[in-house]
């Protein structure tokens, strides 16, 4: 099996474009992927492309050149972009290619997403009166938790201003105005006990990654950063997920843990190596949820470590330090590529304002889909 290194990562900024198509952002998280990894888009032979909304994100060749390479479309929820990603790998590491993109791009009405009669049994209709949120979901999940572990709203409220913060040092990120904690307290509540700050937006953007077989890495750049795993996972029966998060049932069913047990060993290393994390924070709950699943402290340690600091760009784990999905927004396909994004640039030294200080050498990426698919990357230098 070949060994992966990513060469060059590109991001179109996250937001709010108008009537700027998604093919175009993409297109040009495309060309920035490639021009950070010293190649040209003919230098790409084959691609993966993840989307929500874009129904054949292949076209974008058409903006890139048609060089009739394979490109193959994918969609796995808000685990698009780890199933591009990780396809992407395989088909260098079992020898296939030598080098080639992973591309997601998105683009999102306001508002939280609504039933789909296809995907969730549930007609139309239940979404469009509000009943059937995603919103609900991820109330009804921190809810649960936070009765179970002890973790306190003013808890939910640091982690969302956390988020902010970081989106303002982020020149690429959707909100980029700090909230302070009692503003994201008083704010309108959404799905107890998540009030509007302490949720992402579906929005719009692009991200991107070129990746090639380790041993040619020096060919196109003198900064790689090594893909050590990349795994998926889905829920197995019971699960503590969104649609049974009444259930009396233990953290081990939810798939983040399978997923991140199974990069670890990949990898062969363990949560106390990690510098740098970025969590699916879909609401603040999540990333408090996520700290565990993940390996990083045991469930309800997050109220004492978010407390003293810990996931702040100068603790001892950060996490999301370019604002996660609270500030950036979430373009469903681009999400998760965005998180390599940031940890290709913390493990290059190249954050600027949000560096974590010293040198972070091993980067954690997570994402969870609903209703139960999770991913998880590991990149060091």
């Amino acid at each position: 099996m070949e060994d992966v290194a990513i060469i060059g990562v590109g991001l179109h900024p996250f937001g709010r474009f108008g009537a700027k198509p998604a093919l175009e952002m993409g297109a040009e998280a495309v060309r920035a992927a490639c021009a950070d990894a010293g190649a040209e888009w003919k230098d790409v032979q084959f691609a993966f492309g993840g989307s929500f909304e874009v129904d054949n994100p292949d076209a974008v060749t058409g903006q890139l050149g048609l060089t009739g390479i394979p490109f193959m479309d994918v969609y796995n929820g808000c685990a698009t972009a780890a199933t591009a990603l990780e396809l992407t790998a395989d088909a260098i590491r079992a020898g296939k290619y030598d080098i080639g993109v992973a591309v997601g791009m998105d683009k999102h009405d306001p508002g939280a997403f609504t039933s789909d009669p296809v995907d969730y049994g549930a007609p139309a209709w239940y979404g469009e009166m509000g009943y059937f949120l995603t919103t609900k979901f991820f109330g009804m999940k921190i809810n649960r938790y936070m009765h179970d572990h002890g973790i306190s709203h003013e808890t939910l409220a640091r982690v969302a201003a956390k988020a902010f913060r970081n989106g303002a040092l982020n020149p690429n990120a959707f909100r980029r105005k700090p909230v302070a904690e009692a503003d994201i307290l008083a704010s309108r509540m959404l799905n107890y006990p998540l009030t509007q700050y302490m949720f992402c937006a579906p929005d719009e953007g692009a991200a991107a990654a070129v990746l090639c077989r380790a041993d040619i890495a020096s060919r196109f750049t003198s900064s790689p950063v090594y893909l050590r795993a990349t795994t998926l996972r889905t829920r197995r029966y019971g699960a503590h997920e969104v649609h049974s998060t009444w259930a009396a049932v233990e953290q081990d069913d939810a798939p983040t843990v399978y997923a991140s047990r199974a990069a670890y060993e990949q990898a062969g290393i363990g949560p106390e190596d990690v510098d740098v994390v970025q969590l699916q924070d879909t609401d603040a709950g999540a990333e408090v949820i996520h700290m565990a699943e993940n390996g990083f402290c045991a469930d309800g340690e997050q109220e004492r470590l978010i407390a003293e600091g810990a996931t702040e760009i100068g603790g001892s784990l950060p996490v999301n330090t370019d604002g996660g999905l609270i500030a950036n927004g979430e373009p469903v396909g681009a999400s998760g590529l965005r998180q390599v994004h940031e940890l290709v640039l913390q493990l290059r030294g190249r954050a600027g304002e949000r560096q974590v200080p010293g040198t972070p050498r091993v980067g954690y990426a997570q994402l969870y889909g609903a209703p139960g698919t999770a991913g998880v990357s590991i990149l060091s230098t």
